[in-house]
């Protein structure tokens, strides 16, 4: 670990820190450079310990001592500069009140192959399309709280591991296994292969209620979610081998697509 005191705002080293509050930027530039960031303590730990590498750390002069445990109880991480300031140095940096303790900016790792991650589960989480970062996030927490065994995300999905999707998971991202597909439709030969039946949570005159289904699920299941405003397209429901509803009360068609999500691996737990 080096140990680095902030006196330039202009070093090149702080460049992956710079700008955070602009979502167009880092929706640019996070994929293209390969990295992801980890903000607060509990997250980077939770980084370190599935295996990522970090380029830096950014932190307060008070929360140092904390990060240097961190570092010093992970195995396999290389040398890594520390960068400390003072908050009103971090916070011009950055854009924003450092109050979680520290960012870090790490190495994206390598996603499996969609194929290799389904022939180790058996109840996985299929992301279509979802804009809204905080849904991934909760999404993701609720598959490592609940059990499913993974999460597959189509290209149109919102960035698992976008600062506020990693900070809404609490790091759980960071732990559950995931990777992208390029569309449901294209992906469903895949899921074939490897015995899955794929369950669409949709609204649709022939689906049948979640306490339906979770009488007697297939043995493997893909449960498929849509974007949060017009849900699973025409092309993902015709890939489809079933089309699942959760029953509702008072008027209310649906639930968030989160919300649903969690409801539907509660509903399928005891079977997996």
């Amino acid at each position: 670990m080096e140990i680095i005191q902030i006196d330039s705002l202009d070093d090149p080293r702080l460049h992956d820190y710079v700008g955070l509050t602009d979502v167009a930027l880092r929706r640019r530039t996070e994929p293209e450079r390969g990295l992801y960031i980890a903000e607060s303590q509990t997250v980077l730990e939770r980084a370190l310990r599935a295996g990522h590498q970090p380029r830096s750390i950014l932190v307060a002069p008070r929360w140092l001592p904390q990060v240097e445990e961190i570092l010093a109880a992970a195995e396999a991480v290389r040398e890594v500069p520390v960068f400390v300031g003072e908050e009103p140095v971090l916070e011009q940096l950055t854009g924003f009140h450092l109050h979680r303790g520290a960012l870090a900016s790490m190495q994206r790792p390598v996603l499996p192959d969609a194929a290799a991650l389904l022939a180790q589960a058996r109840r996985v989480v299929v992301l279509d399309g979802l804009v809204d970062h905080t849904n991934v996030g909760a999404a993701f927490r609720s598959v490592a709280g609940i059990g499913a065994d993974a999460v597959l995300v189509t290209k149109t999905c919102a960035d698992p591991l976008y600062r506020r999707s990693v900070r809404v998971s609490m790091g759980t991202v960071l732990q559950v296994p995931w990777t992208r597909i390029e569309s449901i439709e294209a992906a469903a030969p895949t899921f074939r292969e490897a015995g899955f039946e794929t369950v669409a949570m949709a609204l649709r005159d022939d689906a049948v209620t979640l306490d339906e289904y979770a009488a007697a699920p297939a043995e493997r299941v893909a449960l498929l979610f849509g974007s949060e405003g017009p849900g699973l397209g025409r092309r993902a429901l015709a890939a489809a081998d079933r089309v699942v509803r959760i029953p509702m009360h008072h008027g209310v068609d649906s639930l968030n697509v989160a919300a649903s999500a969690a409801v539907a691996m509660w509903a399928l737990r005891g079977s997996a």
